[in-house]
């Protein structure tokens, strides 16, 4: 129980950390950037309320009417391709911020949507994710087999590769589509495919909202609705190797500790009682999360590894006869 807390209070601490040098990052790259935009925009205020005499009040009405009529530059948005864009932004939580509901009733139905979708959503991508890797593991046991070695063995290692290679093809395809579809440059597609398939969504870029996309280019459309479900699910397996693996570790070291301070290691009598398997210590809900790992193993193909020091249970049998001996 110990450990596991100071574990959490670990991560805290990393957390906290990693937050601060991010801050400390991005104020340092975005903040002269940002004053120097801030000064232009300025400058081109001034100019054209010299150029056309517009009053503060007739140049903060002209803001509002460019940015009511951005959204409407792509068409239509709440015809039924808008909408299904819409509705995937919201249950897969990339919340792009391009068009939102204007109605009470929309956005009563948004909140009711999100609320079962969201779960339904991240059950599915967990589920397939799971397939997903199940494949890649039999195509590399496929692989190693035709090298010719004779017992071959895929390990976490192996997969987290794997999966890193094909998530960065997946983002590079996706970047070469967007950059053809869009004019943009291959690094910006490849950072809105990025933040688009994290589900960070920041809305800096948007596909589909230019030049009536949403109904003049119905296979674009659906193009991109493909490749945002397919490339979620693999960006979803990809983290679930992560988390696995970061979650093999953190209980490894406890465990192995654990057995290393145990009677039957330092060669004691241990009685018969000892045998049966112990839940571990701690709460039941560190018992649950340990469970949930093995079973997530086993679906991924992985065998926990074995024992040390106890081969078959020959250790306990021969315990339990000096005991015995002892006795009589």
């Amino acid at each position: 129980m110990k450990q596991q807390s100071v574990r959490t209070a670990a991560l805290v601490l990393c957390i906290l950390s990693y937050l601060l040098v991010g801050a400390a990052v991005f104020d340092a790259l975005e903040s002269e950037a940002e004053s120097g935009r801030q000064r232009l925009l300025a400058q081109k205020r001034r100019e054209l309320r010299r150029k056309y005499g517009f009053s503060a009040e007739d140049y903060r009405e002209l803001e509002r009417l460019a940015l009511q009529a951005e959204p409407h530059r792509a068409g239509r948005q709440w015809k039924f391709a808008g909408s299904f864009y819409f509705a995937i932004t919201v249950i897969t939580t990339i919340g792009y911020g391009h068009a939102a509901p204007g109605t009470d009733s929309g956005k009563v139905f948004c909140m009711f949507y999100a609320l079962l979708g969201i779960p339904l959503t991240l059950v599915t991508f967990q589920s397939l994710g799971e397939r997903l890797n199940a494949l890649v593991r039999r195509l590399l046991l496929a692989a190693k087999r035709c090298l010719g070695l004779r017992r071959p063995r895929v390990s976490t290692e192996n997969m987290v590769v794997a999966g890193l290679l094909v998530c960065a093809a997946t983002l590079a395809l996706g970047a070469a589509a967007f950059a053809h579809f869009e004019g943009w440059t291959f690094f910006h597609a490849y950072y809105y495919c990025f933040i688009t398939l994290t589900t960070i969504g920041f809305g800096d870029f948007v596909a589909l909202q230019s030049d009536e996309a949403l109904q003049r280019k119905p296979p674009y459309v659906a193009f991109s609705f493909l490749y945002i479900l397919l490339g979620l699910t693999v960006i979803g397996a990809f983290l679930n190797l992560v988390v696995l693996r970061f979650l093999a570790a953190s209980t490894d070291t406890p465990e192995r500790a654990a057995h290393r301070a145990s009677p039957l290691r330092r060669g004691a009598p241990e009685s018969h009682r000892s045998a049966l398997p112990r839940r571990p210590e701690g709460s039941s809900v560190s018992y649950r999360i340990h469970q949930l790992e093995m079973s997530a193993r086993d679906n991924l193909g992985f065998s926990p590894p074995a024992s040390p020091g106890a081969p078959g249970g020959r250790s306990g049998e021969t315990g339990r006869l000096q005991v015995r001996r002892k006795s009589v």
